[in-house]
């Protein structure tokens, strides 16, 4: 995104000097803590959601850009430990489920902001991030429809506090219903926002789960490209650049060195279990930006028509899975 979200504001407060030592000592504890590789993606999570509430983020006008390029080395760094055929597999799997939750997902968000009447630009912009890879989403069509800062915020925030919720959610809801590592991987990929939820939960749920809920993640992603350029002639816009999430092909590019290149599994293990531990701190520092300003920024309308667009696309995948796959 060309602006900054009111998300993560960038003002005096924010400025190191004024900063007591102790809110930064608490911050750099914790983060060692997740580097550390002993706790799990949810609990980083929730750390992150304290710091945020009760010390606060020192360094919250950096906690976007941090986020953005962890967690895309991060995923490449999975591709690391993926076989191309499984991969391949996988990825045709779930084509269908993906076109048909996407664009209904889009429209329902449609139908809904209208019902709510909900600003135009903030629903579109729930509805794709939504429908498509959550914050990733959100940035690329950001500058087609040429929302403000305070539109771009909320369609944020509703992402970031439902991927929050997923992350604790969908493996218990898993776990209840005895899905297997097939179909919660797959599952996580159609019905969770962001990609780094989607890992965190996975991961949590086998290593299976993990390979399926990452690819078919992923190739969803691509679908920013058609979707952008559905926005851009909804909203009348034909000079918009589309973003292309170009660390995708360095993902397939590390899954076919880790196939085709035995010479590497000597480290493979070892890069793959750096990007776990690079995911888990991604989740820390989302966690570490969701203040309860930024719950309040929200609004009762968005949120209610983020819920029901996340209900829709998890029940309707879930209902999918289940009795069609």
């Amino acid at each position: 995104m060309n602006k900054k979200s009111n998300i993560f504001p960038e003002n005096g407060i924010f400025n190191l000097e004024k900063h007591s030592k102790t809110q930064q000592i608490i911050f750099v504890s914790l983060l060692i803590f997740c580097l550390t590789g002993i706790i799990t993606p949810p609990i980083a999570l929730l750390l992150g959601l304290l710091v945020a509430n009760i010390s606060g983020h020192p360094w919250l006008h950096l906690n976007h850009k941090i986020i953005h390029v962890l967690l895309q080395v991060s995923v490449v760094g999975l591709g690391f430990g993926m076989n191309v055929s499984n991969a391949l597999l996988s990825g045709k799997e779930g084509f269908l489920l993906t076109v048909a939750t996407l664009f209904s997902t889009i429209l329902l968000g449609t139908l809904l902001g209208k019902w709510f009447k909900t600003d135009k630009k903030t629903s579109h912009l729930i509805s794709c991030g939504t429908a498509i890879c959550g914050g990733s989403a959100i940035a690329a069509i950001t500058p087609v429809i040429k929302s403000d800062e305070k539109q771009t915020s909320v369609a944020l925030g509703v992402i970031f506090i439902l991927n929050s919720i997923a992350l604790f959610l969908f493996p218990a809801i898993g776990h209840w219903l005895s899905l297997s590592q097939e179909d919660f991987g797959l599952w996580c990929a159609l019905a969770i926002h962001d990609t780094s939820s989607v890992v965190g939960a996975a991961n949590k749920y086998g290593s299976t789960a993990l390979q399926i809920a990452t690819t078919v993640k992923l190739a969803r992603a691509l679908w920013i490209i058609p979707v952008v350029l559905l926005t851009s002639f909804l909203f009348k816009n034909k000079t918009s650049k589309i973003k292309i999430p170009y660390f995708i092909g360095l993902f397939i590019l590390a899954m076919v060195l880790n196939t085709y290149v035995p010479q590497l599994t000597t480290v493979t293990p070892y890069i793959v279990a750096v990007a776990k531990i690079g995911l888990t701190v991604t989740l820390f520092f989302i966690g570490s930006g969701l203040s309860s300003s930024v719950l309040l920024a929200v609004g009762i309308k968005p949120l209610i028509q983020g819920i029901l667009l996340w209900g829709f696309i998890a029940s309707l995948s879930l209902i999918a899975i289940l009795y069609l796959n």
